[in-house]
């Protein structure tokens, strides 16, 4: 066999999708010369080459052609002296064996579905754990790591789930803690498998944007940017002797929003100095307060949606009775139930009646997502089921300023 005889028959232009078909088969076959390969819509070459090895005729136009990996192998020993396996690789380097890839693949990744639970006790039998892990499976997230080399991350992010929730506990911490470098979720793939798994925990879409991300890592008690944090309110005052205290106190003295984020709240240690403080989870609410209220509104804290790690700041200094609301939704009943658990709040206008007057106002939009119960008061889940419709809570600003001008 000569080298020149070789790169003959793979630089023939008849010759190359065919090798390039062997070499695959034989990598599907641990090299066993079984089998046959085929070509669609054959060349004039490849058709020439094909009638040179089988001796049969194939006509030209002809769809596909096939050729036993047997003939090919002794048509190969024929023009360079050696065979099919043995050129192949000489060529284009060992053939892979497939079958033992997927089998090795296959133990590696349950290895690693055991390390996962084994590292992560404190959620392993909850479902949107169990259903992170089976989606990593499906989608072949994990074969990808193991393939990349990367599947240590996925050992990495159990181990930070296991400490999750946290409170208000900083990114880099949490991740010395978790896995001994502070790096380990600056924008890395344990990072966005995390987040995968607490918007399953949640019951939200993943997040696709570095707001999206923040919110998640929020809602488990992780800052990731203290400044970034924010929580809108209006007409709250606080006692402290500091420069953020005298800022909110001249933003209520003016009736306007003002915007205090977590590194602010740390820096003071407000305390919100209200008897009653009332939580609106849309903008709209609290825009409308400050125009046609200013300050003789009732103190206001807007969420924004899911409530920030400020917010939750916020409200946990508060002595006050704080009154929440958010949509008639899945997500706003979530959030009500919640916040009564982890502030000792009352729900506000959140009740069967309300959501009834609400939707006899017009027409509103279907509900989504799975359905969440209302355990201050289970009609209202059970109304809201009927209907299938969600309120969002601007149809009720009217009803909302009448309570905040009332206080």
């Amino acid at each position: 066999m000569t080298r020149s005889a070789i790169d003959r028959v793979f630089d023939d232009p008849g010759w190359q999708r065919l090798l390039a078909a062997a070499r695959r088969k034989l990598e599907t076959n641990s090299g066993a010369l079984d089998g046959a390969i085929g070509l669609r819509a054959p060349t004039e070459a490849e058709r020439r080459v094909v009638i040179g090895i089988t001796g049969r005729h194939r006509p030209v136009d002809v769809k596909a052609v096939r050729v036993d990996l047997a003939e090919l192998d002794q048509a190969v020993r024929d023009a360079c002296g050696s065979g099919l396996v043995e050129v192949l690789v000489q060529q284009g380097g060992p053939l892979r064996d497939r079958q033992a890839e997927r089998a090795k693949e296959s133990r590696t990744r349950a290895d690693l579905l055991t390390q996962a639970h084994a590292l992560c006790p404190r959620h392993t039998d909850e479902p949107w754990f169990n259903a992170w892990l089976d989606g990593l499976v499906d989608d072949g997230t994990i074969t990808r790591l193991i393939r990349s080399g990367e599947a240590d991350e996925l050992v990495s992010a159990a181990q930070v789930l296991d400490r999750l929730p946290a409170f208000d506990l900083p990114l880099p911490v949490l991740a010395e803690l978790a896995t001994g470098n502070t790096k380990a979720l600056s924008g890395t793939r344990a990072a966005g498998l995390v987040l995968r798994a607490l918007a399953l925990r949640d019951d939200v879409l993943a997040p696709t944007s570095r707001a999206q991300a923040r919110v998640r890592w929020e809602a488990a008690g992780v800052i990731v940017d203290d400044l970034a944090s924010q929580v809108l309110v209006l007409n709250v005052r606080a006692t402290a002797d500091h420069v953020v205290a005298n800022w909110l106190h001249d933003a209520a003295d003016a009736g306007i929003p003002f915007r205090l984020t977590l590194h602010q709240l740390s820096l003071a240690q407000l305390s919100p100095n209200a008897a009653t403080i009332h939580v609106c989870e849309n903008p709209a609410v609290l825009r409308a307060a400050a125009g046609q209220l200013g300050a003789s509104s009732a103190p206001l804290v807007c969420t924004e949606g899911q409530p920030s790690a400020a917010c939750h700041a916020l409200l946990t200094a508060a002595t006050g009775q704080i009154y929440w609301r958010g949509d008639f939704d899945w997500t706003g009943l979530r959030t009500t139930a919640t916040a009564m658990t982890r502030y000792h709040s009352l729900p506000w206008r959140m009740t069967s009646t309300d959501y009834r007057t609400a939707l006899e106002a017009g027409d509103s939009e279907p509900l989504k997502g799975p359905p969440a119960p209302s355990p201050w008061e289970p009609r209202l889940a059970e109304l809201m089921t009927r209907h299938r419709q969600a309120i969002m809570e601007e149809r009720l600003i009217p009803m909302l300023l009448d309570d905040l001008s009332s206080e």
